[in-house]
């Protein structure tokens, strides 16, 4: 649930797995973007940086607070109960070098949505380097199981319909802690249906009820979750887990919208975590 904001914030991962905290959520957690594999490393670096993250900063407007820590606090408990020991089981009986090609595989899919909105946010470069990537991992790559596009200088990158509409000047609104789909900001909830409802992997192989469908589900929510575990370890220990969380998911979705505007450039690669310059600055009228 966290964007880093700058090289040595590493607050990455955690913004990766918000909205996996539910059982209930994993369905629209099926959004290529909204649960495309982790960056490998991004997970590893993420446990100094929760902890450094104040119990009492307020990045963003929260007026239904009390709500939302009570819908956190089950997301976490069902989370401890059974997504948790599910991603470790999972962790301990399969060999590491065997996770890494599930994440790119997974990772894969979520291209074509990517390229979807990098079009529409008019960056016709971007979408074809997305585009390329797909096609050469596709193939070359056996299926997304190699990144052979990375080592050709075609670097990934996220893109979703929430960062699309913050590039055309749509506020974040108030943030939500929604049992469904996680945290999000009220444009991000409107953009995660835009994201499943548009997937061109999912019209293509078939939504959850079909075996591709629901064999992907389960791959991208174990493959998330499992790749932060120890961010998710870090969080407990954080003075006040729903605020570090809270804060995270703004500063990461600020600067996914702050690289769609031109303001920076976030290109995360498989090695770190993506960069940004500045810090999230959150209002009832502001951005994430």
């Amino acid at each position: 649930m966290i964007g880093a904001l700058a090289r040595n914030s590493n607050l990455f991962s955690l913004s990766r797995v918000a909205g996996l905290l539910v059982a209930s959520g994993l369905a629209f957690s099926a959004s290529p973007v909204g649960a495309q594999a982790l960056p490998e490393g991004a997970a590893s670096t993420v446990v100094e940086s929760v902890a450094q993250v104040p119990a009492n900063e307020q990045l963003g407007y929260d007026p239904l607070e009390r709500v939302n820590r009570a819908s956190y606090g089950f997301s976490m408990g069902v989370d401890r109960a059974l997504i948790g020991p599910i991603a470790r089981g999972y962790m301990k009986v399969t060999p590491t070098p065997v996770q890494h090609r599930v994440s790119a595989v997974v990772y894969n899919l979520g291209e074509p949505s990517t390229a979807l909105n990098d079009i529409l946010q008019g960056h016709p470069k971007r979408m074809g380097v997305t585009s390329s990537r797909f096609l050469i991992n596709s193939t070359i790559g056996l299926l997304g199981l190699f990144d052979v596009a990375a080592k050709l200088g075609l670097p990934p990158h996220d893109a979703d319909f929430g960062q699309t509409f913050g590039r055309y000047g749509v506020k974040a609104g108030p943030y939500l802690y929604v049992p469904i789909m996680g945290p999000l900001h009220f444009r991000e909830g409107v953009g995660r249906v835009f994201d499943f409802a548009t997937d061109p992997v999912a019209m293509v192989g078939g939504g959850w009820k079909t075996t591709f469908g629901a064999t992907r589900l389960v791959a991208q929510t174990v493959d998330t979750r499992s790749s932060a575990d120890n961010a998710f370890r870090a969080l407990d220990d954080s003075l006040d887990p729903y605020v570090a969380a809270r804060s995270a998911y703004g500063q990461h979705r600020e600067a996914l919208v702050r690289e769609a505007t031109g303001e920076v450039q976030v290109l995360p690669d498989f090695d770190d975590a993506p960069p940004a310059n500045a810090p999230a600055t959150l209002s009832p009228t502001g951005k994430p």
